[in-house]
């Protein structure tokens, strides 16, 4: 360690304050100093593994934390709901009601007078208030509102995780090959993009729906049908996302490596590209639930999807667009109330978390 001469020098003035400064930073543990703003590594420092700083960052979200509560609260509800919950099933109906009949009168038949009663009501316990046997009342057609809120709720759920996954795999596949080969191939699989881009999605599928109902289809593949439809004219915007980044991606130095062994085109965009673009895969993937929530409950809405006396929660909406509807929409609000608000908050959700992880899984983002 070098020597400090800490003598004073009339010459130089007080140097006793400087000197005392210099051996304090001297004296100073190494680990303690800083500079350029930084603090050295030390051996009591732990690294944070990639998946590890994600999950801190998404869990200091607030929104994706509630987000996420949301929707393990619904995927409980519909999954395991129906378990606990068994008294009703989603086609039963509650003849408990009053049978009401008609005033007797006598018609003759085959010249044989007889007497006849006209049953006015067949005793089905129509638009019934929550009570005990029914926790959120019965519907128009006096079927339990709790147990097709359930199973309508697992089916919505199921259809809109089929379709993203279907619009996933054909976008990854079509992007990455016209990302990755590029020229005619590129051009080829892009103007086909800007094709299906054009189309109407809505008025199309209202059409293939209008086709599938006059070639009577049954109506437990009804929807999947026509969301496998929209799939093969949905792929476009994950096509587009894939093949730009894998042009930006396979001019990279690993990529060159990759080349220069001799690796397959397989191998080079399946293992070295596509799980670079993941993350930018993940987030999609998650906003897009929420829009396809949104367009099977439009599409059962409008009598295209799924038809009673399956449920889901467009087809227990649908009832507010019938003659009594508005009588429904004025003084039965458990009847359409629950499956509306089981609907927000699943695209609610599914938005909190894709934002999350939107914003967990950009490198720039600050620590």
């Amino acid at each position: 360690m070098e020597e400090y001469n800490l003598k004073s020098n009339p010459s130089q003035g007080n140097v006793s304050d400087a000197a005392e400064e210099v051996m304090e930073e001297i004296n100073q543990p190494a680990d303690e100093i800083i500079e350029d703003g930084e603090k050295p590594l030390d051996k009591n420092i732990k690294l944070m593994s990639p998946t590890r700083m994600v999950l801190r960052r998404f869990f200091r979200s607030k929104l994706s934390v509630a987000g996420l509560v949301m929707l393990i609260v619904l995927f409980a509800f519909c999954w395991l709901g129906p378990a606990f919950y068994r008294t009703w099933d989603e086609d039963d109906y509650d003849r408990t009601g009053k049978i009401e009949y008609s005033a007797p009168y006598e018609c003759e038949v085959d010249g044989v007078k007889i007497t006849q009663i006209v049953i006015t009501d067949n005793g089905i316990n129509k638009l019934a208030p929550p009570s005990a046997s029914h926790p959120l009342g019965t519907d128009e057609k006096g079927m339990d509102i709790l147990a097709r809120l359930m199973k309508g709720g697992r089916r919505s759920l199921t259809i809109s995780f089929l379709a993203v996954f279907m619009i996933s795999a054909i976008g990854i596949i079509l992007g990455g090959i016209a990302g990755y080969y590029g020229g005619i191939v590129d051009s080829i699989i892009m103007r086909l993009c800007d094709i299906l881009m054009c189309l109407p999605t809505l008025p199309l599928m209202l059409i293939i729906g209008t086709v599938l109902d006059a070639n009577n289809v049954p109506s437990q593949y009804y929807i999947y049908l026509l969301m496998t439809i929209l799939a093969f004219f949905s792929w476009t915007g994950m096509a587009r996302l894939v093949r730009g980044q894998i042009l930006f991606l396979r001019e990279q130095e690993y990529m060159v490596a990759a080349e220069a062994m001799g690796f397959s085109t397989g191998r080079k965009i399946f293992k070295h590209l596509i799980p670079n673009v993941l993350p930018q895969i993940l987030v999609t993937m998650t906003l897009s639930l929420g829009s396809m929530i949104l367009y099977e409950s439009t599409l059962s809405y409008l009598n295209l999807g799924v038809r009673v006396p399956l449920s889901s929660w467009g087809t227990m909406v649908q009832i507010i667009s019938t003659e009594a509807g508005a009588s429904i929409l004025k003084n039965n609000f458990n009847v359409w109330g629950p499956p509306g608000i089981c609907i927000i908050i699943a695209v609610l959700g599914f938005n909190f978390i894709g934002d999350g992880l939107r914003d967990a899984l950009d490198p720039k983002q600050r620590r």
